[in-house]
Parts: C-alpha cells; sequence; structure tokens
C-alpha cells in the first residue's frame, strides 16, 4: 500500500462514533478566538518524510489546533515546541508550524500519533486506540526506513510497545529502548500541562533531539 491510499482511509474514518462526532461539533462550534477560520474536522494522517529513519508518535490531534488546521502538531503550543526543536536539530526547514500550507518540510523524520480524532479531554478510550491501531501499523510498514520511534507521552508509547510487540518498561523521559532491531525513544510530550508547569524543560526538550539526531545518522 502506498501512504497516499492509507492516508485516504485515515481521513474518511468514522470507526469511532463518539470521536467523530466531536471533532464535528469542535469544527462547528469554534472557541472564540478562531471564530472566522473553517475547521478541518476530520482525522488526521501523518506527514513528513516517507523514506525517513526518525517516526515521532503523538497522542492525538488537538481539538483547536491538527483539528482546525488539518495538519498534526500545527496551529497550536505543542507544535510549536515540536517545530522550533525540529528546525534546530536539522529534522525540518522552518522554525514554525502554523497552518497546513506554510511550507514546512520535514527532513528524515515523520509525524503520526496513536490516535487521529482529538479526544475530549486528550483522554481517548481503550476502544477508541485500539480502532486506530492499524494506522499505525500499516505506516510502520509503509515507512520501511524507520529505525528509531520518538514517543511523546506514555499512551504513545505503550502504542509502539504494542506496535513492535513488546512489554512496556518504565515510562520516563529521554529514556532508550532497544526492541530487536527498534530504538525507542521516550519524552514527555510537549503540551501546555507540561511545558508551562516546568514539568518539561526546553533544554531537556532539546536533549531528546538531539539524541534522536545521532541515533538516525
Amino acid at each position: 500500500m502506498k501512504i497516499e491510499t492509507l492516508n485516504k482511509k485515515i481521513k474518511s474514518c468514522q470507526r469511532c462514533t463518539r470521536l467523530s462526532a466531536y471533532i464535528r461539533d469542535v469544527a462547528k462550534n469554534k472557541v472564540r478566538r478562531f471564530k472566522d477560520e473553517t475547521y478541518y474536522g476530520r482525522p488526521l494522517s501523518g506527514f513528513g518524510d516517507i523514506n525517513a529513519k526518525l517516526l515521532i508518535v503523538g497522542l492525538a490531534p488537538a481539538a483547536h489546533g491538527g483539528n482546525r488546521t488539518g495538519r498534526m502538531f500545527t496551529g497550536d503550543s505543542s507544535g510549536d515546541w515540536l517545530a522550533k526543536v525540529m528546525h534546530k536539530t536539522g529534522f525540518a526547514n522552518i522554525p514554525t508550524s502554523q497552518t497546513s500550507d506554510d511550507g514546512l518540510t520535514l527532513n528524515n523524520a515523520y509525524i503520526t500519533a496513536a490516535v487521529r480524532c482529538a479526544p475530549p479531554q486528550n483522554k481517548p478510550t481503550k476502544e477508541e486506540m485500539q480502532n486506530c491501531f492499524s494506522f499505525l501499523e500499516q505506516e510502520l510498514q509503509i515507512l520501511n526506513n524507520v529505525t528509531t520511534i520518538l514517543c511523546l507521552g506514555k499512551i504513545a508509547y505503550d502504542a509502539t510497545c504494542k506496535l513492535l510487540d513488546v512489554k512496556p518498561g518504565k515510562f520516563g523521559h529521554n529514556q532508550v529502548f532497544k526492541y530487536n532491531e527498534m530504538q525507542v525513544i521516550t519524552s514527555y510530550h510537549p503540551s501546555k500541562q507540561n511545558t508551562q508547569t516546568g514539568r518539561l524543560l526546553w533544554k531537556d526538550w532539546h536533549a531528546v533531539f538531539k539524541r534522536a539526531k545521532k541515533l538516525c545518522t
């Protein structure tokens, strides 16, 4: 299967009744700061370099970030943190991620997520995660140059361990596991809950990507 074929399947998915209804509702009943924008309001595919060695796995699109812009980690603070650090470490051509047509391109990296629709309170159910799991499996089959997976948050790490058919280790920031031939790095997610409370500091975030860069060289 080609990545374009898979992405079409993802964008038309309606397996999760709750999530499908939620992202449509968010797209219709916009927050005030984006009231004049047209929301994407559909499941999101991954994006990036299909020959990448680094696969970055997040939790899910943000309700007013990716669900609005139509691209993961785009148009919100998490996307700002991710684009900036990827630019600094040579994985991205520009340091910002604002819209789906802003010219951002990735080098040797591909971004995806465990869940493709924005979930209420950022909490997908086990059933919803299972419904999305086959998309992650198919992506890894297509992206056959991947040697390193960077997991942003515990849900992403758990999904990755399931993908590799291994038992998860203890989750923590900037840890490296080797499962068969795959290297897995774990990081706290760059959500406001982590970045604004000091749980995730910029220097620690940057350190993860410098490590990923070395592993993928």
